[in-house]
């Protein structure tokens, strides 16, 4: 893992100045070489300028030690060679000072002064020298030489190291930029990764709630018509034999139709595209044999007695001990009719009217109607047993609303007889159903002591 300035600066254990201890041996190292060397040029420039040679030596020490502080003060270094220049001393002084200076951080224009400086000066000594030395006769060459040897010998010794600590100090830059941006991408990472798992979190905590909306809203009808059938078949086995039974088929036909649903969300749930949309196909639950006492009503008073709940007729027995077959894309209006059908077989006096031209919505919108009503209509079985209950559904242009709204209960007390429990959670599903959809659910008692649940829902959604 890459580390910020800040914490490289802080993981620092050199001594003084330095961020290592292998940068701070090179410099002493440099520092005494340069110290040596100018020491050692000390002693002809002493005899020279007619000083003592401990002068020249001490001199020179002095000049070549500041290597010593290249890192802290790279100026004074460069300085201090250009000093030293007419002594014809500090050769490796100047170099390292040079190329330390322009590895710096130093605005280009103090770095091309200095350079210049330098340049300027190495120049006019060599050239004086030169030309002392051909007057004295130790050349030959032309005068052409003193010139050329002048540029020659500034060039050397101040474009190479110049050129070379730009280099480094660009390539240090860029690294160090690099390191910057490497820094910033893995907090920006670990920060992504955070919001990633909030979104992870709060998807798991959407798709639960969803789940047991689901599980809800197909668990509760089905099983709150079985109660309520149950309790009339337990009513009337002894005086209505023939009642008796159709309830028992009707009991047993809810539970195929509960499993069938049950069993499909759990196989959503296992697949391996369960996070999908996209249902499966549901399976046709073979019922069992119908039982000898049922055999003189038929099964086909089954499926009589949840689209009509009155008497027998022509419905096909294959039909009804097959249990319900389902398209696979979850409920939809066309089976609304057949929801009020098994209310109305329950014993609840309900009717259905539908307004404007019927057509199909999307999936979406289609069951999360179904759902509404479904769930409107469980609840006055659980709370309003006996009530008698208005479903109304309006196809308008841009928009679908549904209402179910029920009377005052005949038996109060009836509801509580049955023993169904409310969780009350069935309000609060079907709201955030519809809002999800962008819609407008309301829901609340009645002037006349009644309850009604309205919905509306854009057709668009």
């Amino acid at each position: 893992m890459t580390r910020t300035g800040d914490d490289r600066q802080a993981a620092g254990t050199g001594p003084w100045w330095w961020a290592r201890w292998r940068s701070a041996v090179l410099d002493v190292g440099l520092a005494l070489v340069s110290a040596a060397e100018c020491a050692a040029e000390g002693v002809p420039f002493a005899r020279e300028a007619g000083v003592p040679v401990a002068v020249g030596v001490v001199l020179g020490l002095l000049a070549g030690s500041v290597l010593l502080v290249r890192r802290r003060w790279p100026i004074a270094v460069v300085l201090v060679a250009i000093a030293v220049t007419p002594a014809r001393m500090g050769f490796l002084l100047g170099v390292v000072g040079l190329y330390t200076l322009a590895a710096c951080e130093l605005p280009r224009r103090v770095i091309g002064a200095l350079a210049g400086m330098s340049f300027l000066g190495t120049m006019i000594v060599t050239f004086v020298r030169v030309g002392q030395d051909m007057a004295r006769g130790d050349f030959t060459i032309g005068n052409w030489f003193v010139p050329f040897a002048a540029v020659t010998t500034s060039i050397g010794l101040t474009a190479p190291p110049l050129l070379l600590g730009l280099y480094v100090g660009a390539r240090r830059r860029l690294m160090e930029s690099l390191r910057e941006r490497a820094d910033s991408l893995e907090r920006e990472l670990q920060l992504l990764a955070e919001r990633a798992e909030e979104r992870a979190e709060w998807a798991r905590s959407e798709e639960r709630t969803r789940i047991a909306r689901e599980m809800h809203d197909v668990v509760a009808h089905r099983v709150s018509l079985m109660v309520v059938h149950a309790a009339a078949l337990q009513a009337v086995a002894r005086k209505d034999p023939e009642k008796a039974a159709r309830n028992a088929a009707l009991v047993a036909d809810m539970g195929r139709q509960a499993l069938t649903e049950l069993r499909e969300m759990l196989g959503v749930l296992r697949s391996s595209d369960g996070g999908r949309s996209v249902r499966r196909e549901r399976a046709v639950v073979p019922a069992p044999a119908p039982a000898p006492a049922r055999e003189s009503v038929g099964p086909a008073a089954v499926g009589e007695a949840v689209a009509a709940g009155v008497s027998s007729g022509s419905v096909g027995s294959g039909e009804a001990s097959a249990g319900v077959v389902r398209s696979g894309e979850g409920p939809s209006l066309a089976e609304l009719e057949e929801l009020v059908g098994q209310s109305a077989a329950a014993g609840m006096a309900v009717d259905l009217s539908v307004e404007g031209e019927v057509r199909s919505y999307g999936r979406e919108i289609e069951q999360t109607a179904y759902r509404v009503v479904q769930e409107a209509l469980t609840n006055v079985h659980k709370h309003a047993a006996g009530a008698k209950t208005h479903v109304r559904l309006a196809h308008r242009g841009s928009e679908i609303a549904m209402q179910v709204e029920n009377e005052p209960p005949p038996e109060p007390a009836s509801a509580e007889s049955a023993g169904l429990p409310s969780g009350g959670n069935g309000l609060v599903g079907m709201r955030e159903r519809v809002v999800a959809l962008g819609g407008v659910f309301v829901s609340g008692p009645t002037e006349a002591g009644g309850f009604k649940v309205s919905a509306v829902i854009p057709a668009s959604s």
